[in-house]
């Protein structure tokens, strides 16, 4: 049996990774966990079509050019219905915002940027309320 074959082996039977640690390989640090923000909006129903523009053909393209400096991702979801539970989201509310970053830190450096600095307001002019809700999340 060749070298490749037999580590792909013990790859299968879950051996290779003890062997390591045991042969004094150092293990990987646990990866930190990112962090997700959510906005919930009250985005103009007269407005609606003007925001999802400047979300897919703005403000997505140039966040996803900080993928490396920390962006995962960034989605814009409609409420479509609450199924259980409550308190329902503000009268109004008809998006929510997401935004997963892997630290915040390196998140303040993408809001302190000039492309977000110039792309958020054309999503934020269509809310009808600007004291909307912020949750910075961490991942667990």
């Amino acid at each position: 049996m060749n070298r490749r074959h037999m580590l792909q082996g013990l790859a299968a039977l879950g051996i290779g990774a003890t062997t390591g640690a045991a042969a004094g390989a150092r293990p990987r640090p646990s990866p930190r966990k990112p962090i997700v923000l959510y906005c919930d909006l009250a985005i103009d129903p007269a407005r609606e079509q003007e925001m999802l523009n400047a979300f897919h053909n703005h403000f997505k393209p140039v966040a996803e050019t900080f993928r490396g400096r920390g962006y995962i991702d960034v989605k814009m979801l409609k409420l479509r219905s609450v199924i259980q539970g409550g308190p329902a989201p503000a009268p109004g509310i008809n998006y929510r915002f997401q935004l997963t970053y892997e630290s915040e830190e390196q998140r303040q450096v993408w809001i302190k940027s000039d492309v977000h600095q110039k792309n958020w307001p054309l999503i934020e002019n269509t809310v009808l309320n600007k004291d909307y809700l912020v949750l910075l999340t961490d991942s667990v």
